[in-house]
């Protein structure tokens, strides 16, 4: 088994906390019970108990881009009954690292009772959630240098997602043989390969909150997909640190990258119509997202546009 990887608590300053729960127990849930040994321990084995009850859930988060920017996927992982995977016809590897930590904190906000550890081999997501969001938040979602922070749209998700919530992430080395990064890992490679290959990507159960006994055992049906929660584009919310609780909001934020299987139709048809102008009326926060996500993808503004539609 690895050594223990040092943990970060979401709005800490990434003070290392010590040990996260895997690393002392190795499983994704601890339910008020001993630890168990390590090699007894594995990524898919659950108490054979109603989902419920204080307990510590460890997860994985992962992105992948082939190209950088690219076909894109992100993926979490918890065990073979939690678990899901999604991506973009075009990304970079940072969106699809960040959009997983969102997804998953999302997929688990009925749990916000629950303390939830964060496996990242990523250090600009932790960086990014624990160190720099707090001060990029008060200086209007800009850097140091004064340009607009990147993937800004994300880290406003997250940072609402985390709300409430008990969350800490821990660094964990990519390809080392972390179980749980391992299997994030390949979800999230194989979503952006599917979209590379013009297919819909395997999305997998979600959330289910259900037990594996017995590795034949098929998974629950997924829920329903919840919207993801609205987000503010002002900047002026409180920062991290509080973390206060929040109610969820009724009305969905726009999605960032469009996942239906239509969006892959008919991309290499020629076009045969001729273009239509359109005139868009933008406020000055939708411009900034507009320009945010131009500049990750280095392309123009219209260009930018053009992709989500």
């Amino acid at each position: 088994m690895p050594p223990p990887e040092p943990e970060f608590s979401a709005g800490t300053g990434g003070t290392p906390s010590g040990p996260s729960a895997r690393d002392t127990a190795c499983s994704a849930y601890q339910r008020n019970r001993a630890p168990t040994s390590p090699d007894s321990a594995t990524p898919g084995a659950h108490p054979a108990t109603p989902y419920g009850g204080s307990m510590t859930i460890t997860a994985a988060a992962d992105g992948s881009a082939l190209g950088n920017p690219g076909p894109n996927g992100w993926a979490w992982y918890i065990d073979d009954a939690n678990w899901a995977a999604g991506g973009s016809p075009h990304g970079t590897n940072n969106q699809g690292e960040l959009r997983a930590v969102l997804e998953l904190l999302q997929a688990t906000a009925g749990t916000a009772g629950e303390k939830l550890v964060i496996e990242c081999d990523s250090r600009y997501v932790i960086d990014s959630v624990t160190k720099w969001m707090p001060g990029w938040k008060r200086k209007g979602w800009r850097k140091s240098d004064g340009g607009p922070v990147l993937n800004r749209d994300l880290l406003e998700g997250i940072d609402e997602a985390l709300r409430g919530r008990d969350v800490s992430f821990t660094w964990v080395k990519g390809h080392a043989g972390h179980p749980l990064n391992e299997a994030a890992d390949q979800r999230a490679n194989a979503a952006a390969t599917a979209y590379q290959r013009k297919r819909e990507p395997e999305r997998g159960p979600g959330f289910t909150g259900g037990s594996l006994t017995d590795a034949g055992v098929a998974p629950a049906p997924a829920p329903a997909r919840k919207p993801p929660a609205t987000v503010s584009a002002d900047g002026t919310r409180a920062g991290s640190a509080a973390l206060p609780v929040v109610a969820p909001s009724a009305a969905p934020a726009p999605a960032l990258w469009a996942e239906a299987s239509d969006l892959l139709d008919g991309l290499d048809l020629p076009a045969t119509a001729a273009p239509i102008e359109l005139r868009v009326a933008l406020s000055a926060s939708e411009h900034a997202r507009l320009r945010d996500r131009a500049d990750a993808q280095r392309v123009s503004l219209e260009e930018a546009l053009r992709r989500l539609i």
